[in-house]
This record gives C-alpha cells, sequence and structure tokens, in this order.
C-alpha cells in the first residue's frame, strides 16, 4: 500500500534536523562548565539551511543575531551588533566594542554570528575573540564547510571553539515536513519525495524550491496527487538541481 505526504498546512518553520542541530550547538555552550571556552561553530554547504534554522534558534534562546555581510569592517561590524542589542552607537570602534561586550555579559544571552566566513576571509576574526575575552558570554558562529580549516589560521581563536556542530544534509522526515510548507494543498507520494531529496542531494533550499515549483505545476494541471507518473508529467525535464543549464544551440 502507497503511503503518502500528510498535506496539512503547518505554517512556521519545518521542524527539520538542523534546526535541532542549530539549538543543541547554543543549549550545550550555555550549560559548559565555567571553565571551558564558550565559542561553538555550526557549519556546512550553501543550502543546508543554517541561517533559517539560526534565526528560528536565536528566537528561541532569546539571542543577538547578527548576519555578516561582505562589506563590513570591524566598525560595520561593531554597529550591527549594537543595532541588534537596540544600543546606540558610540563614535569609536573601542567604545562600541566596550558597550557590547558589557550587554553580552550583563544580559548572559547567547550572540549567533551567521555568514562567519565573510570575517574570516577578511581576516576581521580578531574583533570576535575581542569581544567574547570581555565578555566571556556564549557564542555561535555560522558558516561554510571548510570554516574549521580556514580558522587554524589564527589558533587563538581556533583553540577557543568548545563544539564543530555540523549542518545535515535533508532526509526523507526533513522534506516531509518540507511538504507540509511548500506544496499544503497536494498529496505527494513519499516515493517523489525520495526522489527529489536524492536528486539535490539533500540541500534544503532546493528541497524546498522544487516542492514549490511542484505545487505551483501541480495546481495549474488540475492535479491533487502526484505519483512518479503524475510527475514525469508535470516536470518533464525533473527537479531543478542547481546545475547551470546547458549551452543552446541556434
Amino acid at each position: 500500500m502507497t503511503t503518502f505526504v500528510n498535506k496539512q498546512f503547518s505554517g512556521g518553520v519545518a521542524n527539520i534536523r538542523n534546526i535541532a542541530q542549530c539549538y543543541e550547538a547554543v543549549s550545550r555552550t550555555l550549560a559548559r562548565n565555567p571553565m571551558l571556552p564558550g565559542i561553538s561553530a555550526f557549519y556546512g554547504p550553501s543550502g543546508f539551511g543554517k541561517s533559517t534554522a539560526a534565526n528560528y534558534v536565536a528566537t528561541k534562546t532569546n539571542a543577538f543575531y547578527v548576519q555578516v555581510k561582505s562589506t563590513y569592517t570591524k566598525k560595520a561590524f561593531a554597529q550591527a551588533l549594537l543595532r541588534e542589542m537596540s544600543i546606540p552607537a558610540p563614535t569609536t570602534l573601542s567604545d562600541m566594542m566596550e558597550l557590547a561586550s558589557a550587554e553580552l555579559a550583563k544580559s548572559g544571552r547567547p550572540l549567533i554570528i551567521d555568514e562567519f566566513d565573510h570575517l574570516v576571509n577578511s581576516s576581521k576574526v580578531e574583533i570576535v575573540r575581542d569581544l567574547y575575552e570581555a565578555s566571556q558570554g556564549t557564542f555561535l558562529i555560522i558558516g561554510e564547510e571548510l570554516l574549521a580549516r580556514k580558522l587554524e589560521k589564527w589558533e587563538r581563536f581556533h583553540g577557543r571553539v568548545l563544539n564543530w556542530v555540523p549542518a545535515l544534509p535533508a532526509d526523507l522526515h526533513d522534506a516531509m515536513q518540507l511538504s507540509q510548507i511548500y506544496a499544503p494543498n497536494i498529496e505527494v507520494d513519499v516515493s517523489v519525495i525520495e526522489s527529489l531529496v536524492s536528486t539535490v542531494r539533500g540541500s534544503t533550499r532546493r528541497v524546498s524550491t522544487n516542492l514549490e515549483m511542484l505545487h505551483e505545476q501541480a495546481l495549474e494541471n488540475g492535479v491533487k496527487h502526484v505519483g512518479l507518473k503524475e510527475l514525469a508529467l508535470i516536470l518533464p525535464n525533473g527537479f531543478v538541481t542547481g546545475e547551470s543549464p546547458k549551452p543552446r544551440s541556434f
């Protein structure tokens, strides 16, 4: 007997594995022995849902959250952090750092720094170490798969990372959860979900975008139940994998 994915729309954020991974990283660091370092890292390839998980966990743990931009200077990073703290920024970087570290120490709230690779690539890692040393707070840094290797260049920072927590590829359970959000009005055969997860190699972002595309195409064609047969008719070119289109010939 064929099993179908629950089609009920759940709203909010799908309860995927990387939310649990991210939450555990923050929770374990908050509960650490006070003699141990207070920085953890959540790392993995682009598209694995790290930022979505981080935003959700920031809300649940009352953490400060800063997403680093590629253009950030040290001063711009400090200003972004103070904005998140709702603290007016003074003129000098040193005064900004004092205010931010004092707030972290006083509040006890975690600090989540997303897109940490931008600070690594521009050699601004030490500003975060300074913040940590002054506050002795709980920090979660989030970056790409090679983050740990990149940070080896800064041993004084690398040695203060308590936990290295990997982001996980989307599995069948994750994709079924995502289908409730991105394909709420159709029934999707589990075999279709399995094919999707395999095709996109566990990319949470591509699972989501393909489910939304499947949902739109199914409704446009009046299809309420999608099995492998219907999938071939609705998406004759298959799922989008992220590979660049082949050059056309004229």
